[in-house]
């Protein structure tokens, strides 16, 4: 009886995460390459995936267990269901799931060229359902735990910010419907929303109108950037409860409530700061939004420029 006593405790000493393999997109650097070393370290297994090969390889060496590199793009159904098959190759079947990959351009809607636009969507929002799509049969295999990264975005729209709301306030939808139809399954679905957060996404934050405006207008509280590793270990701690939904920072579940508001408050400040400083915000480039998004829009021109090269011929 003492000897299965103990083997209980032991059993129950164990992190629930250990040898489990998760699957972080956009891994490359920011929020996912945080959460692959915070996950490696309880633990897992962690497959990197994204555009950028040698920013996952660096990435990789920083971690503390087994992982794999998988040079993938989200916004193209082939490539994830490769990159699905290899991680359950090379790793296993994948228990957690994180739907991070991002990216974000700033400006006037009727000055963004339609397809980096449209490429905001493909990756955040269709990317996202890719994901789900390439993974979820492991997922139900494992009874897994898909998270969704989501956005303050999806709280309410900023001006300036149309594609990239849009995708946040969509990806936040898409995670709802999905969870009921995945339950049956044994898969949870949860939502992660993450606010300031210090990515290279948000370098020369204040330099930036659109994003300056954006945080000027907001509560003190509000203001305060969260370091990417700070937002991992709050999304470490979703993924080990397979939480429903996940704050970074955690105050932000009281504004739940008072999302009916935010639009009116939105468009409000908008009003404030065109009345101020008339066409400035609006003339301001448009821009696509960190290193990683720049290096994204590239790859993507550069794939979309071989392409027709190819066909010319």
């Amino acid at each position: 009886m003492r000897d299965s006593g103990r083997r209980r405790t032991d059993r129950a000493a164990v992190p629930p995460l250990r040898g489990r393999v998760a699957v972080i997109t956009g891994a490359a650097r920011g929020v996912g390459e945080a959460l692959a070393r915070s996950l490696s370290g309880d633990g897992m297994h962690v497959a990197l995936l994204g555009r950028e090969r040698d920013s996952l390889r660096e990435a990789a060496t920083a971690l503390s267990g087994p992982s794999l590199c998988v040079e993938s793009d989200i916004a193209d159904r082939a490539s994830l269901a490769h990159a699905a098959r290899q991680v359950e190759a090379e790793l296993g079947p994948a228990s957690v799931v994180v739907a991070n990959a991002g990216i974000a351009v700033s400006g006037p809607f009727d000055r963004t060229a339609p397809e980096l636009w449209q490429r905001v969507i493909d990756v955040n929002l269709t990317g996202s359902a890719n994901t789900a799509r390439a993974f979820l049969p492991q997922l139900a295999a494992t009874r897994g735990y898909l998270l969704q990264i989501a956005s303050t975005a999806a709280f309410g729209s900023a001006p300036m910010m149309s594609a990239y709301c849009a995708s946040k306030a969509g990806v936040e939808s898409f995670a709802l419907a999905l969870r009921g139809e995945v339950e049956p399954d044994g898969v949870q679905v949860g939502i992660a929303y993450l606010h300031w957060t210090g990515t290279d996404m948000l370098t020369g934050l204040d330099d930036d109108p659109v994003l300056e405006a954006l945080r000027r207008n907001q509560p003190r509280i509000a203001r305060r950037v969260h370091t990417a590793d700070q937002v991992a270990r709050w999304l470490t701690q979703g993924v080990t409860h397979r939480a429903p939904y996940v704050y970074a920072p955690p105050w932000l579940r009281w504004c739940q409530p008072l999302r009916p508001l935010f639009p009116a408050l939105a468009a409000r400040a908008t009003r404030r700061e065109l009345r101020r400083n008339p066409g400035a915000t609006l003339s301001s480039p448009v821009g696509v939004l960190g290193t990683g998004g720049l290096a994204d829009w590239n790859s993507y021109r550069a794939s979309r420029s071989s392409g027709s090269t190819r066909a010319d011929s």
